[in-house]
């Protein structure tokens, strides 16, 4: 397969269903919302929400049984530091309003402003840190 192939194949496979969750349901395809809805948890806001994060469940279970090597079998990285790197982007997706995928995905192709910020505030960031933990020259 090419290599560009996968990624785009992904990119309209999640911009579809973004769309389509938007579209037929009213709501945004951000995780973080999506998990912090179920935490207060609203009557008749359940079902999809827990559908959802089945799905996406589902689908890596899918891909490491399809294609193996598409998932990492070790990290190289510790535990603690994935731990706070997991609670580093909890408050982040916290105090950003939302995640990157609510950010990235569906707040840009809603043409906002404050995703629009967000999204470049992401990949600054991502840079950097990739930068420093890589040894790299910022």
């Amino acid at each position: 397969m090419l290599p560009y192939l996968s990624p785009l194949l992904g990119g309209i496979v999640l911009g579809t269903a973004a769309l389509l969750l938007l579209g037929l349901c009213g709501r945004v395809a951000g995780i973080s919302g999506i998990v912090g809805g179920l935490l207060p948890g609203r009557p008749g806001d359940r079902l999809w929400r827990l559908a959802f994060l089945a799905g996406l469940w589902t689908g890596g279970l899918l891909l490491l049984r399809w294609l193996p090597t598409a998932i990492p079998q070790s990290l190289a990285t510790g535990r603690i530091t994935l731990i706070v790197a997991g609670l580093l982007v909890g408050l982040g997706a916290g105090l950003g309003s939302g995640c990157t995928s609510g950010h990235g995905v569906c707040g840009l192709g809603l043409r906002s402003r404050r995703s629009l910020v967000a999204v470049l505030v992401f990949m600054a960031v991502a840079i950097a840190t990739a930068q420093l933990t890589r040894g790299g020259v910022l």
